[in-house]
């Protein structure tokens, strides 16, 4: 992306260079109109200036684009090739050892099954946000238990020892919540706002999920005590592809579609979402229904 800069600039360059030229030398050969050539070059810098400034805008907004779009790639073949190799590695286990009792075998089968629901929720993820960038989904709406999807999601995601990159959830869900929605899109909202909040966790860090009513609004709050969120970046990480940090240094997992699947979804639904900082470390993400 070097060249198209270095071009652009140089054109700039040379635009200015003619435009000052020709304005001394008009002035050179008419002095009196020195307040004409004054007056029309002051405007027609300032309008190559905004048009420069926007085009210099553009050009970098499609370039971080380029390099959102490159790294998305990248992070679903991993995303897609660790789940599946774990799930290969166990079927490999269970079906040249023998000796494996009843026990271990079930215990493989149980990994192999959570690596598939992380699979599906990455395929889910990826097409919802095709559907909605295309216009294409019409978020039908039901009547249902909100209590009971943000219970069924924190059951499926809950992990109740404490080991290598595992959290534990805290929920306080207020019962018999009832919600009128897209059930399938509601529940990839609180899927993505409590994976987000674990894996940005370090590991055997509480993770805080709150559903209640307060003065007539339905609040979701989904807390972490993870590595937090800069005030800078809070406007944008609900952008399409946009994930906190440097594109280069990045090293936790994502595709940087959750959040924009968050945001795009609670639109449809009046629903406004916020974050903050957590106490003493992390974030909290609050959803008003």
């Amino acid at each position: 992306m070097k060249r198209p800069f270095i071009i652009f600039y140089a054109t700039i360059i040379y635009a200015l260079a003619q435009l000052f030229w020709w304005g001394y030398r008009l002035v050179i050969l008419q002095p009196t109109r020195i307040g004409m050539v004054l007056g029309e070059g002051s405007m027609f810098v300032l309008v190559f200036a905004l048009g420069a400034w926007s085009l210099h805008k553009s050009v970098n907004k499609e370039r971080r684009l380029h390099e959102q779009k490159k790294n998305f790639l990248l992070s679903v073949t991993h995303e897609l090739k660790s789940p599946l190799a774990s799930i290969k590695l166990y079927l490999q286990t269970i079906n040249k050892r023998s000796t494996l009792e009843r026990q271990q075998i079930l215990s493989f089968i149980d990994k192999c099954l959570l690596d598939v629901e992380r699979l599906d929720d990455l395929v889910e993820n990826m097409l919802l946000a095709s559907k909605i960038e295309n216009q294409s989904y019409t978020f039908p709406k039901e009547n249902f238990s909100l209590s009971a999807l943000v219970d069924s999601v924190v059951n499926r995601l809950q992990i109740n020892k404490c080991d290598f990159n595992q959290q534990l959830i805290n929920a306080e869900i207020e019962p018999k919540i009832e919600i009128t929605g897209d059930k399938f899109a509601l529940s990839s909202v609180v899927t993505n706002l409590v994976e987000n909040a674990i894996k940005y966790s370090k590991p055997c860090e509480e993770v805080g999920v709150k559903l209640f009513r307060k003065d007539n609004n339905i609040y979701l709050q989904v807390a972490d005590r993870g590595i937090g969120i800069a005030d800078s970046e809070k406007g944008r990480i609900f952008e399409r592809f946009y994930r906190v940090g440097s594109e280069d240094t990045r090293n936790t997992k994502g595709t940087g579609l959750g959040l924009y699947i968050v945001k795009m979804v609670l639109d449809k639904h009046d629903a406004t979402i916020h974050v903050r900082d957590n106490r003493p470390a992390g974030s909290v993400f609050e959803v008003v229904f």
